[in-house]
């Protein structure tokens, strides 16, 4: 399994992940973002990472473990509300991690993640990957709106300054 694991990971080429995630993809993904955005005053960022390098992959670091690593590098929890949402997508290993900050610890079940995890990965599996993104963000974004509201109207929005295109590692 590990070999299979470091194989996948070794081959896994930033070409292929551009590929998949084409500009005009990506743009596709900040707009979806910013739209989402609009619903809620919480902050999403979307990562899409092409692999592992080989010592993380022959250490056992898991897709969530590598997740929660790059939720901190990007400071996704460095918001105003504790209200971040990374979502990260892993091509080697096909797979789709959630990370919320901790205001929503009592608020949103593992379970619910995981069901938007599932639904893009379902659509990447049959090749639909900037409409798996979306879709993705959307569900996001509807999470953030049930519980975390926009701000009235006029009141500064903490985060407005935080990036919000996706990301390629």
């Amino acid at each position: 399994m590990q070999l299979a694991r470091l194989f996948r990971h070794s081959v896994a080429t930033h070409w292929r992940t551009r590929l998949l995630f084409p500009k005009v993809s990506r743009d596709a993904i900040q707009q979806a973002v910013v739209q989402a955005e609009r619903s809620h005053h919480g902050q999403i960022r979307f990562v899409i990472e092409t692999a592992l390098h080989p010592h993380q992959v022959l250490s056992g670091v898991s897709a969530h473990d590598h997740a929660l690593d790059v939720f901190s590098h990007l400071r996704v929890w460095d918001t105003a509300h504790n209200n971040g949402v990374l979502i990260y997508v892993q091509i080697a290993d096909r797979h789709v991690e959630i990370v919320a900050d901790r205001a929503f610890k009592d608020r949103v079940t593992d379970a619910e993640w995981a069901t938007v995890c599932r639904l893009m990965e379902q659509e990447f599996r049959a090749g639909r990957f900037k409409g798996g993104a979306i879709a993705g963000i959307e569900a996001v974004g509807k999470i953030l709106s049930t519980h975390f509201p926009t701000l009235t109207p006029g009141s500064p929005d903490d985060d407005a300054d935080m990036p919000r295109g996706p990301i390629l590692l």
